[in-house]
């Protein structure tokens, strides 16, 4: 037994669970791992998220989800130090298999844009310390396409230090711009894969919501692009506009102008962000299963840089990276 498994099942006999088969429920693109316990008609899943990963954030923002009657898991015990947290198990709902089960989809996004609304519309009392979604952190995350996939595809040396600065100066009006808006809980990865349906539950406690641990405090916005602008599926553009006026109609206050430039913007800035974090999972992590969708990725930001508000960007991108290479870098091709 290695020294995790030893881990694990210390932590799993000090809260009463040992001697239980603990088979693996699924892994994700970080280092954490679940797995899914069960016992005389009890089903619990336990997150293995080995150090740098961090469970204090999942804890904090699960209870505020739960508190304020939204679906995340319960937290039955943790251990911070170890990286261990036993959890409710909402079950193998999600939406990606419903969705491939032939669920209703225009359904299930109105449940996930409700969640949205509800989440957005009412002032709550957010949870304390979270990352400010701030300039700093949308440049350092869009960094992540010239310092990974740019030199996966285009070569170790092309990426120079003015490349770089001239990208970031491309960006400055845009983030400036989402700073004005009020700050919301934003989840991150909200997207099929992390929602389930929960039959049971009514309203918007129908929606379950997994992979929150990484939530800041930005636009609002943010959590409808990844929804809708999916790097792991293609959405009709019908639906993805019919979700958009959904969610905006509930605000009577919100300028329909600036949600689109909004949208633009963080929608880009999220496609340069995957693009390079898929990249670096095959090159740093060994995980070359995300390579397929780069190409989606790509054609979802140059749709978002079509928007006037990033010409800057739209600009720097065609001048330095190739039509013709705005996808799977050879050197990454399985």
């Amino acid at each position: 037994m290695n020294d995790r498994a030893s881990l694990r099942e210390r932590f799993l006999k000090k809260h009463g669970w040992d001697g239980v088969d603990c088979p693996l429920l699924a892994g994700d693109a970080s280092f954490r791992k679940y797995y899914r316990l069960q016992r005389d008609g009890e089903s619990v899943v336990l997150m293995d998220a080995p150090p740098p990963e961090k469970v204090k954030p999942f804890v904090k923002i699960a209870k505020f989800l739960t508190d304020h009657g939204y679906s995340a898991p319960k937290i039955y015990a943790q251990d911070a130090e170890d990286g261990f947290i036993l959890l409710e198990d909402l079950g193998d709902n999600t939406y990606t298999r419903m969705l491939q089960a032939g669920a209703n989809e225009r359904e299930l996004y109105k449940l996930a844009i409700d969640v949205l609304v509800d989440l957005h519309e009412d002032v709550k009392d957010l949870p304390s310390g979270l990352p400010d979604y701030d300039e700093k952190l949308l440049a350092d995350e869009a960094l992540l396409l010239p310092d990974w996939w740019m030199k996966a595809a285009l070569g170790d040396d092309y990426v120079t230090d003015d490349m770089r600065t001239s990208y970031l100066e491309a960006w400055d009006k845009a983030f400036k711009y989402v700073q004005r808006h009020p700050k919301k809980l934003v989840l991150r990865d909200y997207h099929v894969d992390n929602l389930l349906l929960l039959n049971e539950r009514a309203n918007y406690a129908a929606c379950g919501l997994l992979d929150f641990q990484d939530a800041v405090l930005g636009s609002g916005v943010y959590d409808v692009v990844s929804l809708l602008e999916d790097a792991r599926r293609d959405i009709d553009i019908r639906l993805i506009e019919e979700m958009k006026m959904r969610y905006t109609s509930s605000f009577s206050d919100l300028d329909i102008d600036d949600f689109e430039a909004a949208f633009a913007i963080l929608g880009a800035q999220r496609h340069a962000k995957v693009i390079g974090i898929f990249a670096r999972l095959c090159m740093r992590d060994d995980k070359p299963i995300y390579l397929h969708h780069i190409p989606r990725v790509w054609r979802l930001f140059e749709r978002s840089l079509k928007h006037p508000i990033l010409k800057d960007v739209k600009v720097w991108v065609d001048t330095h990276i190739p039509k013709d290479s705005r996808g799977i870098p050879a050197c990454l091709k399985p």
